[in-house]
């Protein structure tokens, strides 16, 4: 079995950091900390990281100038995490060697899933999804329950992947929409709508695992209780 990936969250607010570290730490990730990048080498020597969570801005050199003497020391991915989501500052920041974004404020659901993604696009982390008798393939594109292999649309298949990428923890619709669309600005109804149809397929193969949370959004469990 792979060693845990190891993450270096470099965040200056301090409750913000402990969050993200403790929520990372709860997926069996190796977390270290650091409040700012004045002593990014020395950071990156100790923590030998997978992957840097890295905050744009912060005090002594911003984070875009630390994406930038990351890429020059190490091969570690880099995710920032930043308020500003402008065009220009993503693709400043992808310029100077960013992998992804996550936008603040943002659900920790979403850093998960963003920071698994970039992990599993590096071999850091198991390809396939397991949920109970759902198993997932990203690579393959497939997914069987029960071992019967489900017939999903393309849209569906983008679905399920986020949800079990936030496996146990429950997801709004207005994070669907961002992660599976692209974009917030959707018609109500459309998440319902690819839900009930993904639902179908497999619950024809077994008992519910996409559960709804009233008011909050979606979870993907083999339980139904809250996340």
């Amino acid at each position: 079995m792979n060693a845990p990936a190891r993450i270096l969250v470099v965040e200056d607010d301090d409750s913000l950091r402990t969050a993200v570290a403790t929520t990372l730490r709860a997926e069996g990730f190796v977390v270290a900390e650091a409040s700012d990048g004045r002593r990014i080498a020395e950071d990156l020597d100790r923590a030998a990281p997978d992957l840097v969570l890295l905050d744009w801005m912060l005090p002594g050199p911003s984070g875009i100038l630390l994406a930038a003497r990351i890429r020059a020391r190490s091969d570690a991915a880099v995710v920032m995490m930043t308020a500003r989501d402008e065009l220009d500052d993503r693709l400043r920041g992808f310029a100077e060697g960013a992998d992804d974004y996550v936008v603040k404020p943002f659900a920790m659901a979403e850093l998960v899933a963003r920071v698994t993604a970039v992990l599993r696009r590096r071999g850091r982390v198991p390809s396939v999804i397991e949920v109970g008798d759902l198993v997932l393939d990203p690579d393959g594109a497939t997914v069987r329950r029960a071992g019967v292999l489900l017939d999903l649309t393309a849209t569906e298949f983008r679905l399920l992947r986020f949800l079990a990428e936030s496996r146990g923890r429950t997801v709004s619709k207005a994070q669907i929409t961002t992660q599976v669309w692209g974009y917030e600005d959707i018609a109500p109804n459309v998440v319902e709508v690819h839900l009930s149809a993904l639902r179908r397929k497999m619950e024809a193969h077994g008992p519910r695992l996409v559960h709804t949370v009233r008011g909050l959004g979606y979870r993907l469990a083999t339980d139904r209780g809250a996340a």
